[in-house]
């Protein structure tokens, strides 16, 4: 069954279309939150204008003598005001007054004298939610003379109309605002990210299909931003990559053919073992002399010929985990030394504490600790210490364990190499399989093989096996 984003159209499955629909969204959203104070502000300079326009009308009072015009003139005046009634108090509390023969009842008093933010906002769009013509008694200060206080009383529904009329301007305007800006938003994006990271996409699709291709790896652009980064960094690693993988491809042939001799090679090898064995017991002396010899040399190509088959094979077997005591397994890897390290005097001391057991397959840390034991003496060490304790590890709670030694310490060559199989090897006629192959028995028990410290005081190597968790 097809993936359900596989059948979305193309409109919403382009990042560059779902961005023209956000910038479109927040534009809007920005002008809607400017509409409220705007249209807030819009109907108080309206209910200003009515004010003004109020106090200019009640001028003509001032010219009779009491204060008094007829009732043509009084509705020509209202009219001009679109007014019903207004009423001008003055600061020495005269008042003069035109109005209508009847005046309507007043549904609502707004005193712009005391008018607040909120307030004039609430008002507003309660203004535009009406549907009917309300009544308005509105009270403010003269424009001309603040000292001069007038009251209006006007119909609702002309400044509704206007309201709605500077609404809708204020929409066709957003619109045209949010449009030209999403284009410019859109194709700018375009330019600077969508079409970088296409680019990028299809370099890794295309990468994907052929690794070993090297016309499939991406040309970087000279942009120093994030995108110039990053298309930097997938170059490198597409080059790292094709680079490691034809290593691979190379390594596999190899460890094939390798396999197919090896086979043959330990035949040849045991023919020779029997053959050295008949003359270790061949009375001639420098038959004696060199039949050792020639045991260990065999034995050191009968042992390369297995460790080499074992990592070709890249099988790293599953720990068996049991409880055992450290002290006990040290003391059996000291007895473990060839007679040809024993003859050499080696100071074997076990600092591990009696009572200390750990939780791990016994076999493979015998393994690692003697190939790190039989490390440090072979390199001219005489001295090794093993010690242990439980501590923090790198993933949590483990049993800490110390491989020391005074030997000249390693190479700088050497520890480049560390834990690299064929490249590691601190002597000579080593394969430096040693050490790659501890580390990934350490590494199958969830723990790590570290080097901790070298130099000429000689070298310490660390265990790390972290304990197992409780059963929640």
């Amino acid at each position: 069954m097809p993936d359900a984003r596989t059948r979305l159209p193309p409109l919403v499955k382009s990042l560059s279309a779902r961005l023209l629909v956000l910038t479109v969204f927040f534009v809007m959203l920005a002008e809607v939150l400017i509409f409220a104070p705007s249209i807030a502000r819009f109907r108080l300079v309206y209910l200003e204008e009515r004010i003004a326009a109020a106090h200019l009308a009640t001028l003509s009072l001032e010219a009779t003598p009491d204060h008094m015009v007829s009732e043509e003139l009084a509705r020509r005046l209202l009219s001009h005001a679109e007014a019903h009634a207004i009423v001008l108090r003055g600061p020495k509390s005269n008042k003069m007054m035109l109005s209508k023969s009847t005046i309507p009842l007043v549904d609502k008093t707004y005193d712009l004298r005391r008018k607040s933010f909120m307030g004039l906002i609430m008002d507003a769009f309660s203004t535009l939610a009406q549907n009917e013509n309300r009544i308005l008694r509105v009270i403010g200060r003269s424009p001309k003379n603040p000292r001069v206080v007038v009251e209006t009383i006007i119909d609702e529904t002309p400044m509704r109309m206007a309201m709605y009329d500077y609404a809708n301007r204020i929409l066709q305007l957003s619109i045209i605002i949010s449009l030209v800006t999403a284009a410019l938003v859109y194709f700018s994006l375009q330019l600077l990210m969508v079409y970088p990271l296409r680019r990028m996409t299809e370099s890794m699709t295309s990468f994907r299909r052929g690794p070993e291709d090297p016309q499939r790896i991406i040309v970087p652009s000279r942009r120093s931003d994030e995108v110039g980064v990053a298309q930097r960094q997938l170059h490198d690693m597409q080059v790292a990559l094709r680079t490691a993988l034809r290593q691979k491809a190379r390594l596999a042939a190899v460890g094939t053919a390798v396999t197919k001799i090896n086979h043959d090679l330990r035949a040849i090898l045991a023919t020779a073992g029997l053959v050295s064995d008949r003359l270790a017991h061949i009375d001639d002396p420098d038959a004696q002399r060199l039949a050792p010899r020639i045991i260990e040399s065999i034995d050191r190509a009968v042992n390369l010929c297995s460790s080499t088959l074992q990592y070709a094979k890249g099988e790293v077997p599953q720990p068996q985990r049991s409880r055992f005591a450290l002290h006990e397994m040290v003391d059996e890897i000291g007895a473990a030394l060839p007679a040809r390290h024993r003859e050499r005097a080696i100071s074997w001391e076990n600092a591990v504490p009696i009572t200390l057991e750990a939780d791990a397959d016994r076999d493979q840390i015998f393994r690692v600790l003697a190939n790190l034991g039989a490390n440090a003496v072979e390199a001219g060490a005489r001295k090794v210490r093993f010690s242990a304790s439980r501590g923090d590890g790198s993933a949590g709670q483990a049993i800490l364990i110390d491989v020391e030694d005074d030997g000249p310490g390693l190479p700088p060559k050497a520890r480049e190499n560390l834990f690299r199989p064929f490249a590691c090897s601190a002597r000579n006629g080593g394969t430096g399989l040693g050490l790659a192959i501890a580390r990934e028995l350490v590494r199958a028990h969830g723990g790590d093989l570290t080097l901790r410290d070298t130099g000429q005081n000689g070298t310490c190597f660390r265990l790390d096996i972290p304990l197992p968790r409780p059963v929640q």
